[in-house]
């Protein structure tokens, strides 16, 4: 059976942020409908008191040529959800497929081979973050090192601005913020940015001004629009991420990885 089905939802809701009122009124109509009803520009226009230019001018904002384009995405992959939860078991599933979902919706491949390749020609990897931000960062910093990357994990906010400094165009940093608009983290893209390293932010939010300092913005799905989120730990999304771009790393050269990988685990049995 096939789980996983593109959505336009997880696009609206990473650019939610930069909708205009009216816009976020066609935003939240598409993004809690549970009805399959009349999507006619004429229909919803008149259902929403928008007027049809306005639902065209959404629809690029999701990165669709027009409302047509989007429409048909979003009844392509319309799924009347059933609301009725059986018990806890059930309800924790429910919402861990959400979320997966989400992410293969947001998923994309060329852009993972291409941090990949950063992540291969740099001579440092940073990456940084606050709270379960922080500790999917470390988290990378445990996985990517025993397969031969030089990365630092940095969860400290006078760490990363002292890092920031010492940044060349032989780095690469990651930022995680899935609100996109963590201090210490942005601070330290947009300094590092300024000294040519390669920057990266994974986030829940696609913030247009951050491409001005990042050369890759990763979407992840926000725990704030899923369906029973306040139940998923927090950090998930993001490795989920990490674990993807971990699979891709590995595939360029699987054989002396895995051989990197056994030779830390032996190490590690050693002591």
């Amino acid at each position: 059976m096939e789980y996983y089905v593109k959505s336009v939802v997880p696009v609206i809701e990473s650019n939610y942020e930069n909708f205009t009122p009216m816009e976020k009124i066609i935003a939240d109509f598409f993004m809690k409908n549970q009805e399959q009803v009349d999507f006619s520009a004429k229909s919803i226009s008149e259902r929403l008191f928008v007027s049809e230019a306005s639902l065209s001018r959404f629809s690029q904002k999701c990165g669709y040529r027009g409302y047509r384009e989007f429409i048909y995405q979003y009844e392509q992959t319309f799924i009347e959800k059933n609301e009725s939860i059986a018990n806890h078991t059930r309800m924790v599933l429910n919402a861990y497929q959400e979320l997966l979902n989400k992410t293969y919706s947001l998923l994309n491949e060329e852009q993972i081979e291409k941090i990949c390749d950063y992540l291969s020609k740099a001579n440092r990897v940073f990456v940084c973050g606050r709270g379960s931000s922080g500790i999917a960062a470390r988290e990378m910093e445990l996985r990517f090192m025993r397969i031969g990357v030089d990365i630092n994990s940095i969860q400290d906010t006078h760490m990363m601005k002292m890092q920031a400094v010492f940044q060349k165009e032989t780095n690469l940093v990651i930022g995680i913020s899935i609100s996109g608009d963590t201090e210490g983290v942005i601070n330290m893209l947009k300094e590092s940015r300024k000294r040519n390293a390669k920057t990266v932010l994974i986030s829940g939010r696609n913030r247009e001004d951050c491409s001005e300092f990042c050369d890759e913005i990763v979407l992840v799905p926000s725990l704030k629009y899923l369906n029973y989120g306040n139940i998923i730990s927090p950090q998930f999304p993001i490795l989920i991420m990490l674990d993807l771009i971990y699979s891709y790393y590995v595939k360029k050269d699987k054989f002396k990885k895995a051989e990197m990988h056994d030779d830390t685990v032996k190490a590690l049995k050693g002591d």
